[in-house]
């Protein structure tokens, strides 16, 4: 049976009578249920605080712990963003650049699929690019910059074109690039081959999409790898066969790509500001220890020593 609509109260008199759940002020659950919704909060963050057997809240817990884990993942989704749009930005101007540096600034080089990889296995998706990128320069009216370029010059080269394209566009963009343009594009990036960057980027778009929609992101998993990396190697994380149990499919994971990815200076001003926002949340959550937390987020106990090694 499929599960019955519940009121405000109705919801409230469920948690706090079937599951056990401590509601230390009614009116403002009711308010944060009316702001949220119960199957994003509740859904989303009870799973640390519920008894996996009975269903049962653990003892001692309120909904002012479930909340607060809510507020916790707010804020690494508002960091953790802040910093992916570094990265996208970054790549952004350097697809641009080295594109237009070998094709000019024509917009009949990014419409001609002989400038792409183009073989027969991404022959299908090349099409959907430059469909993509025909529509946006010829026929879209979304955006001031590209009508003005569009009216005045009748060209709109691929350095004004790129800024309308999505981060997962753009990954795609990178993706079907020659080889030769992958490398120079990656060659910015210490450590980082062509291949790995495509990976990072593609991983990249998932965690965004996350973190755009609202979505639980500190315990979330992703369904393909993060590549190895001597930093797994150097924080001696463990693993299980051949396989990191820690920095592969979780957000751990994406801290590494950051250390890869970012300035050295921004990597160090997104770590000191993790470091912070754990902090708060621990202090103010009795529930859930730091240990635990960490192991929650996919993240060793010695995470902090990522700076400790050089790249």
């Amino acid at each position: 049976m499929p599960k019955p609509f519940l009121t405000y109260d109705q919801q409230l008199d469920k948690l706090q009578d079937e599951k056990k759940l401590l509601i230390h002020d009614r009116e403002v659950a009711k308010e944060i249920l009316k702001n949220i919704g119960y199957f994003s909060l509740i859904g989303g963050y009870k799973t640390p605080f519920i008894d996996p057997m009975t269903r049962i809240y653990k003892s001692n817990t309120s909904f002012e712990d479930i909340y607060s884990l809510y507020q916790f993942d707010t804020s690494l989704r508002e960091l953790v963003f802040k910093y992916l749009c570094k990265v996208e930005c970054r790549i952004r101007q350097l697809v641009s650049y080295q594109f237009c540096n070998l094709h000019g600034e024509q917009q009949k080089a990014f419409l001609n699929p002989q400038n792409y990889n183009n073989t027969k296995k991404n022959a299908t998706d090349i099409k959907h690019l430059i469909q993509l990128l025909s529509y946006q320069a010829n026929k879209s009216t979304d955006h001031n910059y590209v009508v003005h370029q569009r009216k005045l010059y009748h060209n709109v080269p691929l350095w004004v074109l790129i800024n309308t394209l999505t981060f997962g566009q753009i990954s795609k963009f990178y993706a079907l690039l020659p080889s030769h343009l992958q490398s120079n594009i990656s060659k910015e990036f210490p450590r980082v081959n062509e291949k790995n960057l495509e990976r990072y980027l593609k991983i990249l778009t998932l965690f965004r999409n996350v973190c755009a929609h609202n979505e639980r992101l500190y315990s979330f998993r992703i369904q393909i790898d993060f590549p190895d990396t001597p930093l797994h190697h150097k924080l001696n994380i463990a693993k299980k066969g051949n396989q990191f149990l820690f920095g592969k499919r979780d957000l751990f994971g994406l801290v590494i790509a950051f250390r890869y990815l970012l300035p050295k200076q921004d990597f160090l001003k997104f770590k000191r500001a993790l470091i912070r926002i754990i902090k708060k949340y621990i202090k103010r959550s009795p529930q859930i220890t730091e240990s635990f937390l960490l192991k929650l987020m996919g993240f060793p106990d010695n995470w902090k020593n990522i700076t400790r090694y050089r790249l």
